[in-house]
């Protein structure tokens, strides 16, 4: 089967059918909010949202441009203009494959807010995902997940983590033998102080 782009088959959906999804950790500040709705505003909307069709409740789910869905939303100007309709492309991904793809459509562009990354982070390894997988698919590095492991408090996310062991228990009969090396070495001074438990004097 030949591969095509869900931007080829845009459609006009109500934007009453249209719905946030509750996972996107990308934010923008105001002044680039109101920078998007100059665009949209002068220039129309030139990119679709990218939406999963929920089929038994006839809503799209937003996966990415949930701020162009904003836009909308915020200022009826730009609903009346476009009728209360949004430009959609549709995908048909499970739910982790769509909060990777919301991930990589926001990271080149968007500013992400870490308590929700690290959220995501959460909800991906309680669905099954191996950080391997979340480093492919949201293109982290190993350390990145690991800190946003490290947000969300939880002991259980750590079970692929190898930690290293740089300290390990000396068996007691090896360390009764360095100990007595250790006394042997002793000075007179130092074996006597030790006794009345004082310290030698430099």
């Amino acid at each position: 089967m030949v591969f095509k782009s869900p931007v080829y088959n845009v459609i006009a959906v109500p934007i009453e059918k249209v719905v946030p999804n509750t996972y996107n950790p990308n934010t923008v500040a105001p002044p680039e909010m109101q920078l998007l709705y100059q665009s949209i505003k002068e220039d129309g909307y030139t990119m679709p949202v990218v939406c999963y069709y929920v089929r038994d409740k006839d809503i799209y789910v937003i996966v990415d441009g949930f701020h162009r869905y904003r836009v909308m939303m915020e200022y009826p100007d730009i609903r009346e203009r476009e009728g209360g309709m949004l430009p959609v492309s549709v995908v048909d991904k499970s739910l982790d494959n769509r909060m990777a793809s919301t991930i990589r459509h926001n990271r080149a562009r968007g500013t992400h807010d870490v308590d929700l990354m690290s959220n995501i982070v959460k909800e991906l390894h309680e669905l099954g995902r191996s950080d391997a997988w979340i480093s492919k698919h949201l293109g982290m590095d190993k350390d990145e997940i690991l800190r946003l492991k490290q947000i969300t408090g939880l002991a259980a996310l750590f079970r692929d983590v190898k930690f290293g062991q740089a300290w390990r228990p000396v068996e007691d009969e090896s360390y009764q033998a360095q100990a007595a090396a250790t006394c042997e070495e002793a000075s007179d001074e130092e074996k006597e102080a030790a006794s009345s438990g004082e310290l030698p004097t430099a």
